[in-house]
């Protein structure tokens, strides 16, 4: 096998067919909220209520039976288990914060950005599953005084989640792929240059290219273009 290690990026664009409101559409979620107002610590010491009404309506989304993993997702569960068992590696970076990838099946799978279904000790740093709302009445049981609950997101200003297992995994691949990203948020956006620089080719699935600089693009809906490029890739 030529190609061995594996490291696959996915941003909003995998979701937006499953019903997912992505970060930069004007139809979205975020035109309503500047980024300071629900996406930053600041935001949160200064109007506890808003972010977390903010952050449960998209937590609420995620429990609608008609959003679920979309073929984009099944296709690279499907894939990474039959990659592993050719004797492959394989790592799912995700700056998505919905569980669509955790449906689907993805086991190597890193949240980088944090998990909506997940509420933190802001003190402690300490992670609790969380599927309902998060109110000003919710408090940690690990401090004393105990702490009001956030989000498990991470915020701008925030260091993301497992960069130490990222940068090990694109020093160690021989292919890079990144799914629906705009490549607009760093670090993530500077994956793929990383990648290059140890000699990983490197591809981009999306509605549109977003760089001249991926060796390989391949553009249309990621329902349709992440099963045949995976399947492909397979075989």
């Amino acid at each position: 096998m030529s190609l061995r290690n594996l490291v696959v990026l996915t941003g909003a664009g995998i979701s937006a067919e499953s019903g997912i409101s992505t970060f930069r559409d004007q139809q979205g979620l975020w035109e309503k909220h500047s980024i300071e107002e629900v996406a930053t610590p600041e935001a949160f010491a200064r109007d506890p209520e808003k972010v977390l009404n903010f952050y449960n309506q998209r937590r609420a989304q995620l429990r609608q039976r008609k959003i679920k993993p979309n073929p984009a997702h099944k296709a690279l569960a499907s894939f990474e288990k039959k990659w592993l068992a050719k004797g492959g590696q394989f790592l799912l970076i995700s700056q998505n914060v919905d569980n669509l990838h955790v449906r689907a099946g993805s086991q190597r799978l890193v949240n980088m950005h944090g998990q909506l279904m997940s509420a933190l000790c802001p003190r402690s740093g300490r992670a609790l599953p969380w599927q309902g709302d998060l109110t000003q009445e919710h408090l940690c049981e690990c401090c004393d005084p105990p702490q009001l609950l956030r989000p498990d997101i991470v915020w701008f200003g925030e260091v993301p989640y497992h960069l130490e297992a990222c940068y090990q995994a694109l020093e160690a691949a021989d292919l890079f792929i990144s799914i629906g990203t705009s490549g607009q948020v760093y670090p993530a956006a500077g994956f793929m240059q990383l990648a290059q620089q140890v000699g990983a080719q490197t591809v981009e699935i999306n509605l549109e290219k977003t760089s001249d600089t991926f060796e390989q693009g391949y553009y249309g809906p990621a329902s349709q273009e992440v099963p045949r490029f995976f399947k492909q890739l397979l075989a």
